[in-house]
């Protein structure tokens, strides 16, 4: 059984697939946090004092519980169709590792899709996976030490030495980005970005383009 928050076609927004094409499988819960507004600031993760991202419950578009992989596959192809090109499957969450399992990924390959993955890196990886994006959390040790590539939320509030970008970039990753933190802060945020990134490539700076777009 796999329960999916949403499940919808859109343009993958962020990182160094920015602007493809891609159905979003965002399934839900989460490892550090709960994800609702009464746990803010609680959690093993720093992210929940401002994860901005909806994982509770079935309830988003396209979502529901899945009885079987060859089911949620079969509804990602339906999303996808009737495009030419390979299936573009993102997993996402909430946590996506915590129900990305094996039997998933062979239906999702057996249907010709490209299988990537938002992390928060807690989790291990399964084979089968595409393009590995790991973004660390404040206080979330790391079991995935390596992969495409590396996204960290910057300034994060209270993130220990191990998650600054020095240490980071030790971590083997084709891409490094730093993505400005959401809030009230925002425009110091994107600042501080903008200012280590063209003082230590090769992190590159990584927007929100859903949201400039407001898409999905």
């Amino acid at each position: 059984m796999y329960a999916v928050k949403e499940l919808f076609l859109t343009l993958q927004g962020e990182g160094a697939h920015a602007g493809r094409a891609a159905v979003f499988v965002r399934f839900t819960g989460c490892n550090l946090w709960s994800g609702r507004a009464a746990d803010r600031g609680r959690g093993t993760g720093g992210c929940a004092a401002w994860c901005d991202t909806d994982f509770v419950g079935i309830d988003g578009a396209g979502g529901g519980k899945f009885a079987t992989a060859d089911a949620l596959a079969d509804a990602v192809i339906a999303a996808w169709a009737p495009r030419a090109a390979a299936p573009y499957v993102v997993c996402t969450g909430g946590e996506p590792l915590l129900q990305l399992d094996a039997p998933l990924i062979a239906a999702l390959r057996a249907r010709g899709a490209t299988i990537a993955i938002e992390t928060n890196g807690t989790q291990p990886v399964p084979a089968g996976i595409d393009w590995v994006c790991v973004s660390p959390k404040a206080g979330a040790p790391l079991a995935i030490t390596g992969g495409d590539e590396l996204k960290l939320v910057y300034p994060q509030p209270a993130a220990p030495a191990e998650l600054s970008p020095e240490r980071l970039r030790a971590l083997p990753f084709t891409y490094y980005f730093l993505q400005p933190l959401d809030g009230p802060d925002r425009d110091a945020a994107i600042a501080a970005c903008v200012a280590y990134c063209r003082d230590h490539p090769p992190w590159r700076v990584s927007l929100q383009t859903h949201k400039l777009l407001r898409i999905p």
